[in-house]
Formats: C-alpha cells, sequence, structure tokens
C-alpha cells in the first residue's frame, strides 16, 4: 500500500516539472535610451562674433607727485573733483626754499658784479687772461645755481598737467613728503578705454584686409567692436582700435587689446567698471572655416575621416553621417562637410553610441559648453557603425 501511494506521489511530481518545461516563459525586453549631450549646428556667420570681458580705463592718466621733499602746506583737491590744466593741486611749506633762492641770488650779484668789472680791466690789461677767466667761470656758476634754486622753489607748487578728474587722493594735509611719493592720481575721463584679453588661436586666424584704401590700414582696423555696460545691456556703444600688444601675458597666453570711446552722456562710465565687449570677426576669418564642432562630437579614422552622430527629433534616434574634417584649433575641429544649419548633433560618448539607439536630450543646464580639452576618439580603419 506505501509503495502504491510513494508511486502515485512520484507521478504527480513528474507531471508538474513536464508542465512547467512545456509552459511558454514571457520574456519582456525593455529598449535601451541613454541621455546625450547635443549641439544645434549654426550659421556660418554665428560663428564670427566672440564676446570678451572687458574693463574700463581712462586714456589719459598720471600719477603725480611733488619733486621736491617738504611740509605738505596746502592740498586743495578732493576724491572726484575736476581740475583744469594748470590748476594748484597741493603746494609745500616754501620758507626753506625761498631762503636758498634769497642766498644764491646775492652770490649771483656779487659774482655778476666781478665779472662786470673784469670786463673793463682786461680791456686795459690791468688783470690777466687767466684771472679774467675765473671771474667769468664764478658768475656762470653762481647764475646756474641761482636757477636750480628758483626751479626747486617753483617744484614746491603742483599742478595739473591736463583737465580731468582727481581719481585717488594718497596724502592728507601738513603731512611730510618725500619727492616723487605719489600725491594723487588724475584721470581724463572724456576719452575711455575699454581693454581686453585675445586669446591665442584667433589672434593666428585673422589676416589683414585686401585691397586696403590705405598701405598702413591694418585688419584690426576694420573689425567691428562694441561695448555692452550692465547699467544699459540694451545699448551698444561702437569702440575705435588704439592699440594691441604683441607679446603674450606670460600668465594667460593671451594678448591685450585697447579701444576707445567718447565718454557717453547717458551712462555713467569711470575707470576700473567692467564691460562685455562684442567682436565680429568675419571679416577676417578665413573663409574655408564653416563650421566647428567639439572634437568629442567626432568619431575619426587615422584617415581623419570622420563621422557624427545626428538626433532625429521626431524619432528620437540617432544615425551615423560621414563628415570631412579639417584642422584642430583648441577643443574644436573644423567641419568641411557633411553637415548643415539646424543638425543636432551629439557631443559626448559617441564611442558608445549604435544606429537606431533611443536618446533623451538633457536639460538645458546641463548643455553648457565644454571647456576642457577632449582627446577625440578614433575609429579603426574597417570598423563598423
Amino acid at each position: 500500500m506505501k509503495k502504491i501511494h510513494s508511486f502515485s506521489v512520484f507521478i504527480l511530481i513528474i507531471t508538474i516539472l513536464v508542465s512547467a518545461c512545456n509552459k511558454k516563459q514571457e520574456v519582456v525586453k525593455v529598449e535601451e535610451v541613454r541621455p546625450v549631450k547635443t549641439l544645434i549646428v549654426k550659421t556660418p556667420s554665428s560663428g564670427g562674433i566672440r564676446n570678451f570681458p572687458g574693463r574700463v580705463d581712462a586714456n589719459k592718466k598720471a600719477e603725480l607727485a611733488f619733486r621736491v621733499s617738504g611740509k605738505v602746506q596746502e592740498l586743495l583737491i578732493k576724491e572726484g573733483d575736476l581740475v583744469n590744466k594748470g590748476d594748484l593741486i597741493a603746494k609745500l611749506d616754501a620758507t626753506d626754499f625761498q631762503i636758498s633762492v634769497n642766498d644764491k641770488n646775492a652770490l649771483f650779484t656779487r659774482a655778476s658784479n666781478d665779472f662786470k668789472r673784469g670786463k673793463k680791466l682786461i680791456v686795459d690789461g690791468n688783470i690777466s687772461k687767466m684771472d679774467y677767466d675765473s671771474l667769468e667761470s664764478k658768475f656762470l656758476s653762481a647764475r646756474a645755481e641761482l636757477n636750480l634754486a628758483k626751479q626747486q622753489l617753483a617744484y614746491t607748487e603742483l599742478k595739473a598737467p591736463f583737465t580731468g578728474t582727481v581719481a585717488k587722493r594718497y596724502i592728507q594735509n601738513f603731512e611730510e613728503i618725500q619727492a616723487k611719493q605719489e600725491i594723487i592720481s588724475l584721470n581724463d575721463n572724456e576719452i575711455l578705454e575699454i581693454k581686453f584679453d585675445l586669446p591665442e588661436n584667433l589672434i593666428l586666424r585673422l589676416k589683414k584686409i585686401e585691397n586696403a584704401k590705405r598701405e598702413d590700414t591694418k585688419y584690426k582696423d576694420h573689425i567691428p567692436v562694441i561695448a555692452i555696460f550692465q547699467s544699459q545691456t540694451g545699448k551698444e556703444y561702437s569702440l575705435s582700435f588704439k592699440e594691441m600688444s604683441t607679446k603674450a601675458d606670460a600668465s594667460t597666453q593671451t594678448f591685450l587689446a585697447t579701444y576707445t570711446m567718447p565718454k557717453p552722456e547717458s551712462i555713467v562710465l569711470l575707470p576700473g567698471m567692467t564691460a562685455t565687449v562684442k567682436v565680429d570677426f568675419s571679416s577676417v576669418i578665413d573663409t574655408d572655416e564653416i563650421f566647428y564642432l567639439p572634437v568629442s562630437a567626432v568619431v575619426a579614422d587615422v584617415d581623419l575621416q570622420g563621422t557624427v552622430w545626428v538626433v532625429d527629433e521626431k524619432t528620437m534616434q540617432v544615425n551615423p553621417v560621414s563628415v570631412k574634417v579639417g584642422t584642430m584649433k583648441g577643443n574644436q575641429i573644423q567641419i568641411k562637410e557633411g553637415v548643415d544649419v539646424g543638425l543636432r548633433i551629439v557631443t559626448a560618448g559617441v564611442p558608445f553610441l549604435y544606429k537606431g539607439l533611443k536618446v533623451t536630450l538633457m536639460k538645458e543646464a546641463e548643455q553648457a559648453d565644454d571647456n576642457l580639452i577632449h582627446i577625440r576618439p578614433v575609429m579603426h580603419k574597417g570598423s563598423k557603425i
């Protein structure tokens, strides 16, 4: 009886196992969706406009100082005062300098009288030529010392060399100061300078304007440059080229460009304020440079046969597109053929993409321009997409 029961249990287990094996297993397949960083290809002309942080400075400025030491007797200006050319700014106690002038004047008067008598005596032969030369030498020396004393007295007054605004005052009244010690900083703010730094790669891409009207006309004179200020973001101010350094800054490897503009009436601009400088390089950048993409957006083989991945915004799938690449500049690579305005190109993680892959676009904040230097992904010859 026990044997029959055990056999029945065995048959039941076998039946369950067979049923389980014959039952179709349902497999749920999850479609892969990858978030990607992208950019939209813009028109070539938009690539010629660059924005740079600028700073305002005075076109004419000077740090004024006395040429002699002494005690400040009068300080006639305050910071922010407007002074005209020739106005008295400060004055030293001139007592000692006046005493020196009086002393040198007395010596000069004596030497002058002796020399006048010597002129008469030498005619009659009453003095030797050597004595006459000695009298003349003393006269000339006394005259020079008197002129020097008068000049030192004049240096006790500090006057404005040009019309301007007192930007900074470094001393107080009645101070003892040394010669060449800075007294005030004077700025002429009627003409302002806007200074900004140009990177090396842009300097290398600039070229001279062909068929210029004047032989000395340079490309710098033909680049439209405007300034925008924070207090008036909706208004643009045209700038005129002044100068550009030809030696790079040791720390930033940039070249300092200086432009000028008249002082505007509708806005207060002072040296030290900031500006945004917009430069249009369209007319001076080589015409064969059409599009530039981040190096990370291009997969290229050893022959520089490149591929970019384009997002179809209707299906949200990526597809490879062959492109003809050119030179590299920093973390950008030139695309000569294969892309058009308006295409959305994947700019990061391209080695991990495949045709038809579903993607989602990263948020706007996450798609900020990447300033890092990317290593270009290389697709070996014969590899399949």
